[in-house]
């Protein structure tokens, strides 16, 4: 674990340094996030050039620590055209079918570096029989890579919020990448929490600068490669519970405003004020009591995909289920699937 302490520092100082340079040159730009409805939570002009702090740490980290291979090129270069397609959207704005397509474009260069949701470990067979996915391959890795992608530029909606569980999630991504004998992709997690941990500063409540979609897509984008990379290589583990379970805050938090947004008859993509920050905001919560509980969740979430990657896989699934099973009947409970109209 002491060869995942440099990379970290090393990404931490980059993106402390980087990130009041953004904050200088953004209103320049014009790279500035004004609010312009009702569901801002902030009220002023805020810098919205974060992200590429972020990303020029992680990059410039990746390439001082790791030795270039085909998988790190399709990173990188997908990782770019996220970042191009973030500034384009921050800058200027673009339609949904627009991301959509630059995220497909940043899927297809990680595919054509040999990145790939190849198989699952069958958790109902004796011997943990594995199921090769064959040509749905790439499909499915091309649906992961673009949903993780969003969901955490979907719960990017409070000071610190996208930075700190991003933060969390790779540093839970790299404990089990680890343990597993992935040390590349542990060494990229840490690099990536490193990142948002030198960012946090200046983003956390009262912001000075925001992360804008360029950081938020950045962020979900390299955290959907080191899950594909880093866990579901595993036949080991249940490849796809412990990642939902560890990105399990951006992951449930979209999956209740999809549902939630088409029950009332919405498009699934129309924002709203349902997401779990915006209800315990409305519980009296401060932002930064708000912030930190769901840090705390997703630390939890982290911790329990920890230890379901120890079970076999038989028990694993059965916990799995129980706390998925729980977490929608929580939903339920309280109105998660249910617009703030109703």
């Amino acid at each position: 674990m002491k060869s995942l302490i440099a990379p970290f520092v090393v990404a931490f100082i980059i993106s402390l340094v980087l990130t009041p340079i953004a904050i200088k040159l953004a209103p320049k730009l014009g790279f500035m996030d004004i609010p312009k409805d009702k569901r801002r939570v902030h009220k002023k002009a805020m810098p919205l050039a974060g992200g590429v702090a972020m990303y020029l740490a992680t990059i410039i980290s990746i390439l001082y620590f790791l030795e270039v291979d085909r998988k790190i090129v399709g990173l990188l270069l997908g990782a770019t055209i996220i970042v191009i397609s973030g500034l384009i959207d921050d800058r200027k704005g673009l339609s949904p079918k627009m991301k959509i397509v630059f995220q497909l474009l940043a899927g297809i260069s990680l595919i054509a570096g040999g990145v790939r949701i190849s198989f699952f470990t069958n958790p109902f067979s004796f011997g943990n029989t594995i199921i090769y996915l064959a040509f749905l391959s790439i499909p499915v890795t091309l649906f992961w890579i673009v949903g993780i992608t969003n969901t955490v530029n979907l719960i990017d909606g409070l000071d610190g919020l996208a930075a700190g569980v991003s933060m969390i999630c790779a540093i839970s991504l790299m404990t089990i990448a680890y343990k597993f004998g992935y040390g590349d992709i542990a060494v990229i997690a840490a690099i990536l929490a490193g990142a948002c941990f030198g960012f946090l500063p200046f983003n956390f409540n009262p912001a000075k600068i925001f992360m804008g979609d360029t950081g938020a897509l950045f962020l979900g984008f390299v955290l959907s490669y080191i899950s594909v990379e880093g866990v579901m290589k595993s036949a080991a583990a249940l490849t796809i519970f412990v990642p939902v379970l560890i990105l399990g805050v951006p992951v449930f938090d979209t999956a209740f405003a999809m549902v939630r947004r088409k029950l009332s008859g919405k498009s699934m993509v129309q924002a709203d004020k349902g997401h779990l920050h915006h209800r315990l905001l409305d519980l009296g919560l401060s932002q930064r009591q708000t912030v930190l509980v769901l840090y705390i969740i997703s630390i939890i979430f982290g911790i329990l995909a920890n230890l379901v990657s120890d079970f076999n896989s038989k028990v694993g699934l059965v916990i799995s289920i129980l706390i998925v099973a729980a977490i929608l009947l929580i939903g339920v409970m309280t109105g998660m699937f249910r617009s703030k109209e109703e």
